[in-house]
């Protein structure tokens, strides 16, 4: 998705006479027990409709038929999930091993740059409108909804396509002693299917909640949930998609965020906790799932975050030793501070594409550029729901590099603490190599500049304080210097920290 391109996220769509809701497909009941990895990225293509009809000649909505609840479910340890007649009710518990960790605000991890309309769009609700409520709720009104049932700006149909079946990877060799404590904390840590089991479960009941404020929305699970680099400790990033067309950000983005805001506080108080709406250059609604005990971060429209989760995904699967690489920079950045945007540090997705990119620059490179070798599965205008049948369509990437884990993350310490250059270079998985930096105003005064694949913005622009880069590029370099000198992570890592948890 580059700049300036005013043809983004706008399918063609079909005449009038043949558009049709595509929620109205699937059951508003489902029945999941045990959810494999199968059905949950099925699930994520698959949405309830929750029904509203219209009366031709008033025009008025009429009531909403009550929902009914899914079955007990249980996760993938086998434990139950307690849940009620209203989807409101789920029961609350303390956050394990998390209990004195500060409610930090994170900035956004996406940016879209779409061109922004003045005018709000007609799916968001506003003051002067008929009003309705929830079934179940008080008799008081709720939001007020202006409802075009044949608008032409809302999401598309989706197709009967379901998401690459499970990838299975085999783990990468390791016979030295730094490759195996790599191997060690990949798996120890790695994201499990339990965890992404309760991540679309919060994803589907807020889905169905929220299509009652705004019916021909979906939520899509996006980042570091289902891009395969996530952890066990990975926050949830939502993408609320109310129309294919870009939404201005600091005025319609905000207006809905806050009617959301609003609405987790009254209504879904019971099983929502701590929303806060915060105002930053993408806004989000930060919110805490008391079943899953996983915080989520929404915001609305920024497609761009689900067109680059598919191709990282793909990333993460193309070769083996991708994705323990990434998690063990991930955990040494976080152990050093250095992973935190809102502190003017890298954001993970910075993080992930630095090591992308180090391992497309390799003199023997372990990955190529997807986007220039697969240009037609990640075209950045692809209609959002065909952009998860990118990874099906992409063979493994056979590289003639064999090193192992420990080499490379020793390399990728060198690489960016002795041979990148800071002052006249950008960070570019697109092109697969580091290129001159651009002139724009975006990359000024910016230390760290990697481009995100698609948009083509700056992913690095927190960090626009030199005391902070020097911080950045100090710990690469100590980090690079111990681990040459002793071959061993608990050097920059403590491992006992993690694999005890």
């Amino acid at each position: 998705m580059f700049p300036n391109s005013s043809n983004l996220g706008r399918p063609p769509f079909p005449p009038k006479h043949q558009q049709h809701s595509f929620f109205n497909k699937f059951p508003l009941n489902s029945s999941p027990t045990v959810l494999s990895h199968q059905q949950i990225i099925d699930a994520q293509f698959n949405f309830q409709n929750a029904a509203l009809s219209r009366d031709p000649l008033s025009g008025n909505l009429s009531t909403i038929p009550a929902v009914s609840p899914p079955p007990p479910l249980t996760y993938g340890n086998g434990s139950p999930v307690r849940t009620s007649v209203a989807p409101s009710a789920f029961r609350g518990r303390k956050r394990l091993n998390e209990q004195n960790v500060p409610y930090d605000v994170k900035r956004q991890r996406f940016h879209s740059p779409h061109r922004e309309s003045a005018l709000l769009n007609q799916t968001v609700p506003l003051p002067e409108e008929r009003r309705y409520s929830f079934p179940g709720s008080v008799p008081s009104p709720l939001f007020p909804v202006h409802y075009l049932p044949d608008l032409t700006g809302c999401v598309p149909p989706l197709q009967e396509a379901s998401f690459p079946d499970p990838i299975e990877t085999t783990l990468p060799v390791a016979k030295d002693k730094l490759s195996q404590q790599v191997l060690e904390l990949f798996q120890a840590c790695q994201q499990q299917t339990c965890d992404l089991n309760k991540k679309e479960l919060c994803r589907t009941q807020l889905q169905r909640e929220i299509q009652r404020i705004f019916p021909q929305s979906r939520i899509f699970l996006v980042g570091s949930s289902l891009n395969g680099f996530g952890t066990r400790s990975s926050d949830g990033d939502l993408c609320l998609v109310v129309k294919e067309e870009p939404v201005n950000q600091k005025t319609e983005a905000r207006h809905i965020l806050s009617l959301l805001q609003k609405h987790f506080c009254t209504k879904l108080s019971s099983y929502i906790e701590r929303p806060q709406l915060i105002r930053a250059k993408v806004p989000i609604v930060k919110f805490r799932d008391k079943v899953s005990c996983v915080e989520f971060d929404l915001n609305v429209n920024n497609v761009v975050g689900i067109r680059n989760t598919f191709l990282l995904r793909t990333y993460a699967y193309i070769e083996n030793r991708v994705r323990p690489l990434v998690l063990v920079v991930k955990k040494w950045a976080s152990f050093h501070d250095v992973n935190d945007a809102s502190r003017g540090t890298l954001s993970s997705y910075s993080l992930v594409l630095m090591v992308l990119h180090y391992l497309q620059t390799l003199p023997e490179p372990i990955l190529p550029s997807l986007q220039k070798n697969y240009p037609e599965s990640f075209d950045p205008t692809m209609q959002l729901h065909l952009v998860h049948q990118a990874p099906r369509t992409i063979p493994p990437y056979l590289s003639k590099n064999r090193s192992m884990l420990g080499e490379l993350l020793l390399g990728f310490f060198k690489y960016y603490a002795t041979e990148f250059d800071w002052n006249r270079q950008m960070i570019s998985v697109r092109e697969a190599k580091d290129i001159p930096r651009p002139d724009g105003i975006e990359w000024r005064n910016k230390f760290i500049c990697v481009e995100e694949p698609f948009d083509g913005t700056n992913t690095a622009r927190a960090v626009h304080e030199k005391q902070k880069f020097d911080i950045i590029r100090d710990t690469l370099q100590k980090s690079w210097q111990r681990l040459r000198d002793k071959r061993d992570l608990n050097c920059i890592l403590p491992l006992n920290y993690y694999l005890k948890r």
